[in-house]
């Protein structure tokens, strides 16, 4: 018998996250318990103070404890209401509702459930049906792929505040070449509507020791990042900077390109930097 998830080739080779979860939790409180008063309310993203982006990274915290816990209680979905829109909504709800705790009490919350959460991760198996990840077109997608979605997500929450407070990327190439490659499985659906012969390859290399080369090809019906290397119809080359702030809409696709170095078609080179590895 097949499974969904015997056919998700194209996403590439597992990624494994689990054992960033507790040092990437550790990074975040200790960076909180670092903030000064006026630092909390500093805007970290557009709406939203560094304050606000902490009380989301908890709500997501506590969501994966429902899945642990197998809690079905919460908000649903509203007639018509998109995933999209929903996941908004319910962000703001979360950061409104936590508006009156005290970012000393906010702390030592996260540092519980984040914990918690962390060790939840650290023990999924790789290989089980997991939550669907809308912008690499998996659903149901691979635990691997999930659980790597949700590394990047707090990585990114915590760039965010520490750019907020005037600190920059933390680049250490042990979480971010993860992140990186998290992001770049985004690639085969970012070209699911560029019509290109069958044998088209792409090639998006990030510089620096967290980088590395993803070639996506298209293949009949679907691009992949499984097929092996060939001669690229076109390559773009971008810094890691550029490129994990562009999978963030950080940057925009234009200003990307305008930092990149492109060789070959442009215009396949422009489809893939409208790249989206977020719920955008």
């Amino acid at each position: 018998m097949t499974s969904a998830l015997d056919d998700l080739a194209w996403l590439g080779g597992p990624i494994d996250a689990r054992p960033l979860f507790a040092p990437e939790h550790g990074a975040l409180v200790s960076l909180l318990r670092g903030l000064s008063a006026a630092d909390w309310t500093a805007e970290a993203v557009p709406g939203w103070t560094v304050r606000d982006l902490a009380s989301h990274v908890l709500a997501d915290c506590y969501g994966r404890l429902r899945s642990r816990d197998g809690h079905r209680g919460g908000p649903e979905f509203a007639p018509g209401e998109t995933l999209e829109a929903f996941i908004h909504r319910v962000n703001d709800e979360w950061v409104a509702a936590f508006a009156r705790v005290s970012p000393a009490a906010l702390t030592d919350t996260l540092d519980l459930i984040g914990g918690q959460t962390a060790a939840y991760f650290a023990a999924a198996d790789p290989d089980a049906p997991a939550l669907g990840v809308s912008w690499a077109g998996a659903d149901p997608a691979p635990m691997w792929l999930d659980t790597a979605r949700e590394f990047t997500e707090m990585w990114t929450h915590r760039q965010q505040i520490r750019r907020a407070v005037g600190l920059g990327t933390d680049t250490n190439p042990r979480f971010l070449s993860v992140v990186l490659d998290a992001f770049m499985r985004a690639l085969p659906h970012t070209m699911r509507a560029v019509d290109a012969p069958q044998g088209t390859q792409v090639r998006v290399g990030v510089d620096g020791p967290a980088g590395g080369v993803w070639n996506v090809t298209a293949t009949g019906g679907r691009w992949s990042l499984a097929e092996p290397a060939a001669e690229p119809a076109a390559s773009v080359g971008l810094d890691a900077e550029t490129a994990w702030r562009l999978c963030t809409r950080g940057l925009e696709p234009d200003a990307a390109l305008a930092r990149a170095r492109v060789e070959g078609d442009a215009d396949l080179a422009a489809a893939a930097c409208r790249i989206v590895s977020i719920v955008y």
